[in-house]
């Protein structure tokens, strides 16, 4: 099979900040007395923060006003934030950087499209922010996964058409997004068990084998 871009999640699939975003939620939770759990936190894969926080709010049964709601994303945003600024390259798996390296060898145009704010800081805090040819993220849509408007963005600035390009993701919301969006979906970590993945991986450099190149 043969695709002329690759459009990857980010956290997840490229890196795993998973905890970071755990830990940052759930000081939140216990500050204004919300129960919090690594069981709701799987809710939260791939969804925005505003998305993430009405979540939490409704699981706990707690109702919040606007100005409450915004002051507690920010707080959970600088404790995030505080936890991705001691990130280094060193935390980019070789695979990884092996898999990216060898699909930009074979022609294959590369991507980000993460409903994260926080995309760009990742990316340069692994040593990747200029690696990519586009990257869309959450400072630049209006709508999150499953909605496709992240991955159609991406597809947009890379002038590639969705049914050329691949999605990895590693959550059912992305996936949804990915088809929608009219892309071949590939599933990794908890995705790859998605019935509505096209693919499944086990690890990245599993890709190698499915993409053989740019389309003639």
């Amino acid at each position: 099979m043969k695709f002329d871009a690759i459009i990857f999640d980010l956290d997840g699939v490229l890196c795993h900040t998973d905890d970071f975003h755990y830990l940052a939620w759930k000081a939140v939770a216990d500050r204004y007395g919300i129960p919090f759990d690594r069981t709701v936190n799987e809710r939260l894969r791939g969804v925005s923060r505003r998305d993430s926080l009405e979540i939490l709010l409704e699981n706990g049964g707690k109702t919040c006003s606007e100005k409450d709601k915004q002051r507690m994303a920010e707080e959970k945003n600088e404790i995030y934030r505080g936890f991705l600024a001691g990130m280094t390259p060193g935390d980019l798996s070789p695979d990884t950087r092996e898999t990216l390296n060898a699909l930009k060898a074979r022609g294959v145009r590369l991507a980000i499209g993460s409903s994260s704010k926080n995309a760009g800081l990742i990316l340069s805090r692994l040593g990747l922010g200029s690696f990519f040819d586009a990257a869309a993220d959450g400072t630049e849509i209006r709508r999150s996964k499953p909605d496709p408007e992240v991955f159609l963005l991406a597809a947009e600035k890379l002038r590639v058409p969705p049914c050329r390009a691949a999605v990895v993701e590693d959550a059912a919301a992305g996936i949804e997004a990915a088809k929608r969006g009219g892309f071949y979906a590939i599933g990794i970590g908890s995705a790859a068990g998605c019935e509505a993945s096209d693919g499944r991986i086990r690890r990245l450099s599993d890709l190698l084998s499915i993409v053989q190149g740019p389309l003639p």
